[in-house]
């Protein structure tokens, strides 16, 4: 079973209820309990939104979703490279093939 995705805004909004419920005495596992994390998700969130604002934390999903278009983009790119080169290669040989004959 699949969870379901939390928005960064939505993350952030999560880690600071959380810390204010660490402040009270409760403990990470209660805190992801109540927060209905596990405590590995909580903890990867703290580590990856720690700290952050949510305008901060949508900001780095938008980066992040460009940095991966834009990867995509390259990746694309470089197999067109490699494609013209092989027609190329190819079309020299049929030259050199044909000025031979």
């Amino acid at each position: 079973m699949k969870g379901r995705r939390h928005t960064p805004e939505q993350v952030v909004r999560k880690l600071r209820e959380a810390d204010r419920m660490l402040a009270e005495g409760k403990t990470v596992a209660d805190v992801a309990k109540e927060l209905a994390v596990s405590e590995h998700t909580f903890s990867r969130w703290r580590n990856q939104y720690g700290g952050m604002k949510a305008d901060d934390a949508k900001e780095l999903k938008r980066l992040k979703d460009e940095n991966m278009r834009l990867k995509r983009m390259v990746a694309d790119q470089a197999l067109d490279i490699e494609m013209l080169k092989e027609v190329a290669r190819d079309a020299l040989i049929d030259c050199q093939a044909a000025i031979s004959a």
